[in-house]
């Protein structure tokens, strides 16, 4: 069915535009199917007395603006850069969702406070056949949701849309607890309406958090997805005469929106016209086949001086011998002033010692005869 309306719509998902086609469509379902929900749980929850099912619809109602947002935000992220905003507007998407949190939890809080109102003063539920019924189209409705949205946002790759789908999927089980809720209070003495309806609260808080804190996270940079990291080094090192990759950090502005720097190492001995041409080849086959825009620092590397791989070799060892976790790169002998200095660069894993690392290093380094000072430079990832 999706692909059927992508064709019908002449939506490629392929494309920017594309994408934002995706994104509209996703939002548009989303609006109608749950204000429509909202609209019969509201009214059947009236009906019944029911606090749970009302607070279900009102769920429905924050669904209905989560996919506004989804909307708004896939509308406004493909508005082009300008001088102000010079890596473009697709953050918006993310700031959207951030709007959206704050409402869903806002709503949450509400159905909290109603819900122990009426657990402090239980009122009888009037089950009725129509209520049953809204209850379980609800549920078939949020199932089709669910896997519609689903594979749309794995078309384009959206987490966004990946999200709202794993929402859908959570309102199935949450309108299924409280169709039980109803029947138990319809069919027993026990009173637990109330009590539905503040699981279904905390529910939508909990949906809330989740969402703010993954926006938060994406807007404050978070680590780089790793299946993009290793599609970048395999880019650059199947180019001939590339010796390695170190520094690579990935700065996301938004879906589509990638940018990437690196240091790429290649013989010293190399014409620098023929370097100027592989990373320029590198970086628009970056730009082709990942979308990412990838700008390369030159690492020339004196793989034909005999004192350097000598002092490479060394400190790898011990590198290797103080943790495995560790590596070295950007390791040369500066020259400048008459002078010899060993510097390097050291990558070790988030919140190691440092100082102490670099003392036992340098002290290493001259119990094996390295008679000038070493500076280490790290890097932790």
């Amino acid at each position: 069915m999706v692909s059927w309306m992508l064709r019908k719509l002449k939506i490629d998902p392929q494309t920017p535009d594309g994408r934002t086609g995706v994104g509209s469509l996703a939002g548009t379902v989303g609006i109608l199917c749950n204000v429509t929900l909202f609209l019969l749980k509201v009214t059947a929850g009236l009906l019944s007395g029911s606090l749970a099912i009302a607070a279900d619809g009102w769920n429905n109602l924050s669904d209905a603006a989560a996919s506004i947002g989804t909307l708004l935000g896939f509308q406004f992220s493909r508005k082009p850069a300008d001088a102000h905003h010079p890596y473009g507007h697709a953050r918006a998407e993310y700031l959207s969702g951030l709007c959206v949190a704050v409402l869903i939890l806002f709503i949450g809080v509400e159905l909290a406070k109603s819900s122990v109102a009426k657990i402090i003063a239980p009122e009888p539920v009037a089950l009725t056949r129509l209520t049953v019924g809204i209850l379980a189209v609800s549920i078939g409705m949020k199932l089709w949701m669910s896997l519609f949205v689903g594979k749309l946002g794995r078309i384009i790759g959206s987490k966004t849309l990946e999200a709202t789908s794993a929402d859908s999927r959570n309102d199935v089980i949450a309108t299924s607890a409280v169709l039980g809720s109803c029947l138990v209070s319809a069919f027993t003495e026990l009173q637990i309406d109330g009590w539905a309806g503040l699981a279904v609260a905390v529910f939508i808080l909990f949906s809330g958090y989740g969402i703010a804190r993954e926006t938060v996270s994406v807007l404050l940079g978070e680590q780089a997805d790793r299946e993009l990291v290793e599609k970048l080094q395999q880019l650059v090192l199947r180019h001939e005469g590339i010796l390695g990759i170190h520094d690579l950090l990935v700065h996301d502005y938004g879906p589509g929106r990638c940018f990437a720097s690196a240091h790429v190492e290649l013989s010293a001995e190399e014409d620098p016209l023929v370097c100027h041409e592989i990373i320029d080849h590198m970086e628009c086959d970056a730009l082709a086949e990942l979308n990412v825009h990838l700008v390369i620092h030159h690492d020339p590397v004196p793989v034909n001086d005999a004192e350097w791989g000598q002092l490479r070799g060394l400190v790898e060892e011990i590198a290797e011998r103080i943790d495995p976790r560790m590596s070295i790169h950007s390791l040369h002998i500066d020259r400048r002033h008459g002078l010899k200095r060993l510097v390097f660069d050291l990558a070790v894993p988030y919140g190691m010692e440092q100082e102490q690392i670099r003392e036992q290093i340098a002290a290493e380094l001259t119990a094996r005869g390295v008679g000038y000072p070493v500076t280490v430079r790290f890097d932790e990832k």
